[in-house]
């Protein structure tokens, strides 16, 4: 009997303790769809063979390697920031480009693309779009960019909020 008492006890501990462990971003969740078909039109040359390449979405449109290609459809959603589908040594990723750093502190710019790295006008903190994960690289952020869900089938590139 009083080893049950322990083990109860214990297994109450255990689950108080992993309470408020999800994490959550300092980017708010705004909505997000996007559909990218990369075997038609002006997304042909969007191909996961092609390590960093990009496409940016924002309310003006889309936007290839910094380039205007395409208008925004009505029932295209950007997040909060507008989104960077980004090709990276593992094929594709997509980001919403809100700073964290600056949306934790109510400021939000859409980072910009210069290369590998997604810059943010505000407080000047760059996020390695490479590596795969949109890392910090000046230590003022503690978060990576948020990070979207992305579907590839078939070349059709659908991102949605995670």
């Amino acid at each position: 009997m009083r080893h049950i008492r322990i083990i109860v006890c214990l297994l109450s501990l255990f689950l108080v303790a992993c309470e408020g462990t999800t994490f959550q971003s300092s980017v708010p969740a705004y909505p997000v769809r996007v559909v990218i078909d990369t075997k038609q039109g002006a997304f042909v040359h969007f191909q996961p063979t092609v390590t960093g390449s990009y496409i940016t979405i924002d309310r003006d449109g889309y936007y290839m390697n910094g380039s205007f290609v395409l208008p925004l459809g009505a029932t295209d959603m950007y997040g909060y920031g507008g989104i960077v589908v980004y090709v990276d040594l593992f094929g594709y990723s997509a980001y919403d480009m809100a700073c964290p750093y600056c949306a934790g502190r109510g400021q939000c710019r859409s980072c910009t693309i210069d290369g590998i790295y997604a810059t943010c006008p505000e407080c000047g903190e760059k996020y390695d779009l490479a590596s795969g994960s949109a890392v910090p690289q000046n230590g003022l952020s503690h978060e990576s960019l948020r990070r979207m869900n992305l579907i590839n089938s078939d070349g059709k590139l659908t991102i949605t909020q995670r």
